[in-house]
């Protein structure tokens, strides 16, 4: 039997149901292999008072501190989180709230592997607790965890630190493994790609799909967080000069009140709408609707978004970042553009002027499943236990 503790930052609650969730599909897919036993532990970070009155931080505070999550054992211990601090002290707070917690599991479960799903902070503190239970760690990096954590003055030496200390290393793709090395950790790295799930992305008809939606033209989804990395308002404004094309805007964020704005006045409110946060289980019927998936991400390991979109057969329109052209192969996956408005216009335009292809589309994320990602996780995590011996 092999026992995995999962230690996750960024892990869906009742109050967050999207937060994290690909590292909770990816969990689920690990404890329901044949001798694994598994058991999340997703520390929460409370300010102190008075911040920690928000309501924000009291509905996390009101979270259960243990609970049966869609079959997984949960723990959720909370720690400090000083605001302000850069995330200089985030891996000492962790430690702290994260020892006696473990040191009481590890009567019940005695885990044989830590494995960390972020590299900050998740990976500096597991590190730490791997040394003190004498269990190997692994690490994976998945986007901002290096790209920001990794070069930040407060926190790049404990990033380093901690890749060099790991037993072993995964990344989303191989230009995120490259971007480890950027960072001047000198380490073997195994890319560990997501999976997709075929019995709800590519199964459902376009044309059933936008009448679902009621969708009457051409659709283009912007699919991420409101924020400034992710380029919403140059897909918007792309948009913009492409006459009768829809865009629906799909995320929350700060972000929000800004892109409403711009969308006034561009005067483009009867085809643009901000449709704000969607459930997951909504992702399926909305990328089979839209005929194109635009994201203008300054950086990305490899967006979850990108492969659901081509899994339901609609070509992305993307900058050259991240994981990019590990995704965008063939001319049937979409277009890789300059980030910036009148290129995204052109790419989308071009998409659209060609005719569909679905199945083309859905081609070219063959070798992306959950299945191959549990059986991937099993095999690094075993064989890190077995060379710790």
């Amino acid at each position: 039997m092999l026992r995995v503790l999962t230690l996750a930052t960024l892990f869906p609650d009742v109050t967050r149901p999207n937060f994290g969730g690909f590292v909770e599909r990816q969990t689920l897919g690990l404890a329901a292999l044949d001798g694994v036993e598994v058991r999340v532990v997703v520390p929460i970070g409370i300010p102190p008072f008075p911040l920690s009155l928000h309501p924000t931080y009291r509905s996390l505070a009101r979270l259960p501190l243990r609970e049966d999550w869609k079959g997984l054992a949960v723990d959720r211990p909370r720690f400090v989180n000083l605001p302000a601090t850069r995330g200089r002290f985030h891996v000492g707070a962790l430690i702290r709230c994260l020892t006696p917690h473990l040191d009481a599991l590890r009567a019940t479960f005695r885990f044989d592997v830590i494995d960390a799903e972020f590299f900050f902070p998740d990976g500096p503190a597991a590190v730490a607790l791997g040394r003190r239970y004498d269990v190997p760690v692994s690490i994976k990096a998945r986007g901002a965890d290096i790209h920001h954590w990794g070069h930040a003055p407060a926190t790049a030496t404990q990033v380093r630190a901690a890749g060099e200390r790991a037993d072993g290393l995964l990344a989303v793709s191989q230009s995120m493994a490259e971007d480890i090395a950027a960072t001047g950790i000198d380490r073997p790295v195994r890319v560990h790609r997501t999976g997709i799930d075929r019995s709800r992305f590519g199964t459902i008809d376009r044309m059933a799909a936008k009448a679902r939606l009621g969708v009457t033209g051409p659709l283009v989804v912007s699919l991420g967080a409101l924020i400034p990395r992710k380029g919403h308002r140059i897909v918007l404004e792309a948009v913009a000069a492409l006459p009768g094309v829809g865009l629906w805007i799909v995320g929350g964020g700060p972000d929000q009140a800004s892109l409403a704005a711009r969308i006034a006045e561009l005067g483009v409110s009867d085809r643009v709408r901000l449709c704000g946060a969607m459930p997951h289980d909504a992702l399926p019927d909305l990328l089979a609707a839209a005929d194109v998936m635009a994201l203008a991400s300054s950086s990305e390991g490899l967006a979850n978004a990108w492969v659901e979109a081509l899994a339901s057969g609609t070509p992305i329109v993307i900058p050259d970042a991240g994981a990019a052209r590990e995704v965008v192969t063939r001319p049937a996956a979409g277009r890789i553009v300059a980030r910036d408005a009148a290129s995204f216009a052109q790419g989308i335009a071009a998409i659209l002027s060609q005719a569909a292809d679905p199945a083309a589309t859905r081609a070219t994320v063959d070798a992306y499943s959950w299945e191959r990602n549990a059986s991937e996780l099993r095999d690094h995590l075993a064989g890190l236990v077995n060379q710790k011996g």
